[in-house]
Parts: structure tokens; sequence; C-alpha cells
């Protein structure tokens, strides 16, 4: 009897052993996944006589800019755009994982009342997406300009790092006394809120003491 159940000790500790093992060796693999390819991108348009060829190696920064340039869009756009006439030039931008083409999308920094991107329904990697039209950053055009487009620099954008930054806010288009004065009535607004909130507050304990004293007698 003592034999056997030493052996079941035996067998239940090499289960259990090959178990832990095969649950490190699991976690080990998941906790070392693949490197993910390095992001690059290649521009073409207007002005290029061949594409730009941009990669993190050498161009980390101008990039990363270039990309965020189109990574924010939704799954859908507008279907409709401006006029071809309103556009202006346009740059074609092929995003990378390591040298494989991902996504392209076409930029028009130029456009008529901002900048705009247009991203066709048929991409390179072949997934399935719907075309559209989608506004774009205020400062697409000295990001394509740092990145080495022959753009005009545009003296009405911030300098942010690379590619420039945000648009400066006309100075016609503020209007400081009316800033203030909708100051003034958002706080008076919410003192009188305060103010209804406080004697609701205290009504409402006045009228459970009154009670409370008219049970006591």
């Amino acid at each position: 009897m003592g034999d056997t159940a030493s052996r079941l000790v035996k067998v239940l500790s090499g289960v259990l052993m090959g178990a832990v093992l095969s649950l490190g060796a699991a976690g080990t693999a998941w906790a070392a996944p693949k490197p993910k390819p390095p992001p690059g991108v290649d521009i073409s348009g207007v002005g290029l006589t061949e594409p730009l060829r941009l990669r993190v190696d050498t161009h980390d920064g101008h990039v990363n800019a270039v990309i965020d340039q189109v990574s924010w869009l939704g799954r859908t756009g507008q279907a409709k755009g401006p006029k071809e006439a309103d556009l202006g030039p346009k740059y074609t931008v092929v995003v990378f994982a390591g040298e494989e083409p991902k996504h392209t999308y076409d930029l028009y920094p130029k456009a008529v009342g901002g900048p705009r991107v247009y991203r066709p329904a048929k991409q390179p990697d072949e997934r399935k997406t719907s075309s559209g039209w989608f506004l774009g950053r205020l400062n697409m055009s000295e990001t394509l300009r740092g990145a080495g487009v022959p753009l005009e620099r545009q003296l009405d954008t911030l300098s942010g790092g690379i590619g420039g930054g945000e648009r400066v806010i006309p100075d016609d288009s503020l209007n400081a006394s009316r800033s203030i004065n909708e100051s003034v009535g958002e706080l008076r607004r919410l003192l009188l809120i305060n103010v209804a909130v406080a004697v609701t507050i205290t009504i409402g304990l006045a009228g459970i003491a009154l009670l409370v004293r008219r049970r006591s007698r």
C-alpha cells in the first residue's frame, strides 16, 4: 500500500512539474513577441522627380510627423471632396511596415478652405476600407516641407519641432471683451445654481428637523 502511494505521489509530481514547465515556456513565448517591422513612408507628387523614401533609421522624426497626418482618420469620411480646381498640388503618401506597403493616402496641403486628405478604397495590403475625404491637419504643408517636399514656407504656422506646429489664430478673430462678458455670465449662472442648491438643502433639513421634533413630542 505504501509503495503504491509513493508511486502515485511521484507520478503526480512529474505531471505537475511538466505542467509548470509548459506554462513557463508558454509565458516566455508570450513575453517575447516578434518585433514589429519599423515604419516608413514614401512621398511622391508635384515637384518631386522621384519619391522621397523616408525610414525611421535615418528620418525618425519626419516619418512620425508624416504618419501623424493620417493616423487619426476615422473609418468613414465625406463621399465628396472639394472641386478639383480648389485642391492644389497632390502628394501621395504610402505608409510602410518594414519594406511592405500597408496604406496609401493623397494629401492636398494647399486646398482651398484648408488641407484635405483622400483615402482611396484600394489599399496596398488589400484590406477592406471605404474611400473618403477628410479635413487635414493645419500643419500639413509644413510637415511635408520639412520632410523634403518642395513647398513654400507657411508664415501663419508656428514652429513646433519637425514639420512645423499649429496655425496661429488671427488677431481679428479674438474678441477680448466678449470673452470676458461670457466668463462673467457663466460665473453668475454658476453662483445662482449654487445658491439654489444651498437653499434647497437648507429647506429640506429644516423640514426634516421639524418632522422629527413633532414626532418626539
